[in-house]
């Protein structure tokens, strides 16, 4: 029988609580006679008590931001609105996969039959264009030597050289200290007793995870708990959501800095915003003891060869700031311990309707590899503060309300940021988690943040670069990485112009090509220079920035109609979204859906014609071009020789961009954004590869610091109760990993005790192999995120496939007539006499095949290929890729509609192909795939080592040389004379992963087609090489 509570009456307002909102509400409420109630209970809002306090408070600031005088409207008149932009695997059984999939699919077939708008006539065509005009341009394609040597680079063991000297980040004391596991063990559970501690059994500690991490919030918590002896009979030390809170904040540490409230006041009016000791914060990311070992402490240069020409960057440590910084500390005070601290901001919208925003600021370091930092689950990033979001729209004048918001910015940041002034001077002792204390410089390395963010934070003017002083009008004309950046000492010397009074001060900053800004947060931090800080931006720049340029003028120059058709009717891939209803009515498009349709864009435009007679190989090169660019910015490491890659496809892409105004579709390119490509190249060198500083990462933390928060509130005085929320959560993380560390540190016990009951030998052997997997684990984890490289490994990718057969048994009849293997028999024939004997020729293996029977009749059958793409640079860097190949016929899914069937196009390895590269691969498209009976195998492969899963393949013809133009690679399908497709049967491990493929076509693609009958319907293809990451890296 369930008991209900009964609601809580305040005898102050006299307003019926349920128990945990009547603490709540006395621990908030302001009104007289409720405090009282609350002195009266003795409840207290101090850390003490419960936890359920503000952040501590200091004394009121008044801002004063309008002092430095008064400016025309046009010193600001380039604040833009926010860019807010959308935030765009877990294992499931695979029954479940296959009917998700089904139902998936024939979401597809319905959406095929949409209406679309009727293909205009090929007459219309021959009217309207005239006869195209010659292309003489020599092809404007990547250099495929170069792309094959620096892809053997990659996969070579890097050179390293370490820093001179010996002494940057050596420790400051041979003496190891105990590590902040090791106190906070000592502080809960000094007995070493529970691992559990401060709760009493795994069950209360599992329940109380859930309820601060996953649960639901804590008045439904507090009423499930107080059902009648639930909190009794499963052993909890808690009995409402109150008891659990007061654990959490007496009991538990998040080795994180508490918030600090601060209030700022604007003409009159006060905001509040919410920061952390930025020390303390560096403290608590460099002695995590989650990040024991996988530290960097020194900048480090690689090379790909033995005689150091090629440099090879990754990391934040492999880059040149570091290694120049490092220099220049050691000048000063050798043994200096950089630690490069990165920040990042942006406002967010915390509600899906109205206004309610955040302004959160995240900080990490560069010691963290940047695997750790951009994995949200591994803890690498701390919200270092929350900004005030005003627009002061109290302030009535436009010009004067855009500068103060300026400098409000600017003055909560340096008061944020101020503490790292002396310390990146002296340093401070820092002790990582393994217990080494060493001299650590905290410096201002980096700021991520998109285009507005960056104009705020580097002072420029909207339209302007916020990293070089190029001209306004000359942005885009053309590309110049070497184009030096804004001079910084001439803005400080321009910013120094403030105590000369206004007006000087004015035109100072204004003949530097910067706003009025007094007093920039990071003009007086130790070794920053601003305009190197600013980084690139995949996210903002390329995604919703290039593309969607270059996707509004696709569209203008081509049409909607004919790039819509040729959506609708590309192949199905794991890799590819299948735009069904086209691309070019889409609304608010995210960087996720943008990057979605870079994979298919080539495809989409290749043979479509231009009016006037232009040529579109120039339209072509143009998307090719910047299609490389965006691809080759994306490499998880980069060598010199890769970086000229880069800079070679900008090149192309300025060299046609001229397409684009002779087709009227722009009148000129004058696009920071960019303009910002031509930065991309000098700040890998610096900072490292760009998934060290990519704003995709850092919004994907909206979520967890934000967004979650807003809604942990009551919406009322929201920032107190999020970052209370925050602190709890961070609490219960940390434990989480704590009670990791103490079940380890346990298991480990045990074996060493059972080695010492063993005899010598046997106690060497167990100690040595628990050893090994600790040390191995370490080992791993630090070459995949610090860069130490592996020896390349000869694993290319990995296949897995059900345990089961999705058809146990299939008869060779139904395997022609369902899945279209019809030559099965033949072709297996052929696959048997070739295993048994590889060097016959090929009529040879014709007549033998004639006298080749089976004494079975069927077959067990899969319908897929899961693949694990290993890392195409060989260096350990490069995470994991998974793709997938289907191979099922048509059916029915549990609705029962029709489900079509799909045979996708694979990539397989004849033996002779290599990493990367062509040679030796051959397209083909998978029909079936299958296993021999056991008793099958050892009849047809008596004294041979019989093979394992095998597949029926239809073979398109050989990769020859790629298009001139577009550089794709052609594919027919392989018939014989009487026109019956060419099969054979092929080994499952020979085929390295599933491929793409763009359906040729003429101006006007065929509307009979369908996405799921064109691999049928159409026998020439483009090989798609975008269809991710690793394929463009492997194929070419």
């Amino acid at each position: 029988m369930l008991s209900t509570p009964k609601p809580k009456r305040c005898a102050g307002c006299r307003k019926p609580f349920t128990v945990s909102g009547y603490d709540s509400h006395l621990k908030q409420t302001r009104k007289p006679a409720c405090v009282a109630i609350r002195r009266a209970e003795g409840l207290s809002t101090d850390s003490a008590s419960s936890g359920n306090e503000s952040p501590p408070s200091t004394p009121c600031h008044a801002f004063a931001g309008d002092y430095f005088g008064s400016y025309s409207a046009d010193d600001f008149n380039d604040y833009d609105e926010d860019d807010e932009v959308g935030n765009a695997d877990a294992e499931q059984p695979e029954w479940l996969e296959d009917e998700d999939d089904a139902e998936h699919d024939a979401d597809d077939l319905e959406a095929e039959g949409g209406w679309e708008p009727p293909a205009r006539p090929l007459q219309d065509f021959e009217h309207l264009f005239g006869p195209t005009e010659e292309d003489h341009e020599p092809a404007a394609l990547p250099d495929r030597a170069a792309q094959s040597r620096a892809s053997e680079q990659l996969r070579t063991k890097t050179f390293r050289v370490q820093f001179p000297g010996g002494r940057a980040g050596a420790p400051t004391s041979p003496s190891r200290e105990r590590s902040a596991y090791e106190k906070y063990q000592q502080h809960i559970d000094a007995l070493n007793t529970n691992p559990y501690a401060p709760f009493t059994s795994r069950m209360d500690w599992e329940i109380a995870r859930w309820a601060k991490v996953r649960g639901p919030g804590s008045t439904a918590v507090s009423e499930l708990l107080e059902i009648e002896d639930l909190a009794s009979l499963l052993g909890l030390s808690y009995k409402n959501a109150r008891d659990l809170n007061q654990i959490v904040d007496e009991k538990l540490s998040s080795g994180r800095p508490r918030f600090t409230r601060r209030e700022v006041i604007v003409a009159g009016e006060a905001f509040e915003f919410f920061y952390r000791d930025v020390l303390e914060c560096v403290r608590a990311l460099y002695g995590d003891p989650e990040f024991a070992g996988l530290l960097v402490f020194a900048p480090e240069r690689h090379y790909a060869d033995a005689d150091l020409t090629r440099r090879v960057y990754f990391d934040i440590h492999t880059g040149k700031w570091w290694w120049e910084t490092q220099k220049e500390i050691e000048r000063r005070v050798p043994g200096a311990t950089i630690i490069p601290v990165i920040v990042s901001s942006d406002k967010t919208q915390l509600t899906v309707f109205g206004s309610k925003t955040a302004y959160p600021v995240y900080l990490t370091i560069g010691n963290l590899p940047k695997d750790i930092r951009r994995k949200p689950s591994r803890r690498g990033q701390i919200l270092l503060a929350y900004l005030p979001t005003s627009r002061l729209e109290h302030i009535k004048n436009k010009a004067a309300r855009r500068r103060t918001v300026a400098n409000l910015f600017h003055a909560c940041l340096s008061h944020v940021l101020a503490p790292l002034r002396t310390s990146g001077i002296d340093g401070l002792e820092l002790t990582s988690g393994d217990g080494v204390t060493r001299r650590g410089h905290p410096i201002y390395a980096m700021h991520v943040g998109d285009y507005p963010e960056q104009l705020l934070v580097s002072c420029c003017k909207n339209g302007t670069c916020p990293k070089c002083d190029i001209p306004r009008d000359d942005i885009g004309n053309d590309t110049d990485s070497a184009r030096p950046l804004r001079d910084i000492n001439n803005i400080i010397h321009a910013l120094n112009k403030l105590d000369d009074g206004v007006v000087a001060f004015s035109q100072a900053c204004r003949n530097a090509g910067i706003k009025p800004i007094p007093h920039p947060f990071w003009k007086d931090l130790p070794y920053v220079n601003i305009y190197t800080s600013i980084t690139p931006d995949i996210l903002h720049q390329l995604y919703q920035g290039v593309v969607k340029h270059l996707l509004s003028w696709l569209t203008s120059a081509l049409g909607p109609e004919e790039i819509d058709a040729r959506c609708r009717r590309l192949p199905p891939n794991h890799q590819i979204r299948l735009f069904l209803k086209g691309i070019t009515t889409l609304q608010r498009v995210t960087g996720k859906e943008h990057a979605d349709m870079c994979r298919v864009l080539l495809g989409l435009v290749i043979g479509l014609p231009l009016p006037a007679g232009l040529s579109p190989g120039r339209l072509v090169r143009a998307v090719r071009a910047l299609l490389d660019f965006l691809y080759l910015a994306q490499y998880p490491a980069h060598t010199s020789d890769t970086l000229h890659l880069l800079q070679d496809a900008l090149q192309r892409f300025h060299a046609n961009k001229e397409i684009f105004i002779q087709l009227g579709v722009r009148e000129h390119f004058r696009i920071p954004k960019l303009h910002a490509l031509d930065h991309y190249v000098q700040s890998i060198k610096l900072f490292g590869t760009t998934d060290n500083y990519d704003t995709q990462y850092t919004e994907r933390l909206h979520i967890d610091f934000a967004k979650d928060a807003y809604r942990a509130t009551n919406h009322k005085d929201a920032f107190p109760q999020m970052t209370i929320w925050l602190e709890r959560r961070e609490k219960i993380l940390r434990h989480e990993a704590f009670v990791a560390w103490r079940l380890r540190c346990a298991n480990v016990s045990e074996v060493v005790s059972d080695s010492l009951a063993a005899s010598p030998s046997e106690a060497s052997s167990q100690v040595q192999r628990s050893g090994s997997v600790c040390l191995s684990f370490l080992s791993t984890a630090r070459e995949s995120g610090t860069g130490a490289q592996p020896l390349p490994s000869l694993a290319m990718s990995s296949i897995k496939i059900t345990k089961w057969p999705n058809v146990k048994a299939l008869s060779f009849d139904a395997a022609g007539q369902f899945y279209g293997a019809r030559y099965l028999r033949d072709a297996l024939a052929r696959f048997v006499v070739q295993h048994r004997n590889p060097s016959l020729s090929a009529a040879e293996v014709e007549q033998a095949a004639l006298s080749v029977s089976y004494r079975f009749h069927k077959l067990p059958v899969f319908h897929k290929l899961k693949f694990t793409l290993r890392d195409a640079q060989q260096l350990g860097i490069m995470e994991d890729a998974h793709d997938v190949a289907h191979a099922r016929p048509r059916r029915k899914d549990r609705r029962g509609r029709s489900v079509p069937g799909r045979f996708d196009t694979v990539l397989v390895n004849d033996g002779t192909g290599g990493l990367s590269g062509t040679q030796g691969y051959h397209v083909a498209q998978l029909r079936l795939v299958f296993k021999l009976p056991a008793a099958a195998s050892r009849e047809l492969f008596p004294d041979v080592l019989a093979p394992g899963p095998l597949a029926y393949v239809e073979r398109f013809s050989p990769l020859t040389a790629p298009d001139p133009v577009h550089g794709l690679y052609k594919v027919t399908r392989q018939r014989d004379a009487a026109g019956a497709r060419l099969a054979s049967v092929v080994e499952v491990r020979s085929i390295r992963r599933s491929c793409h493929l763009f359906p040729i076509t003429g101006a006007v693609i065929p509307r009979e087609w369908t996405s799921s009958t064109v691999l049928d319907n159409c026998d020439r293809f483009w090989v798609n090489s975008f269809s991710d990451i690793h394929m463009y890296m492997i194929f070419f």
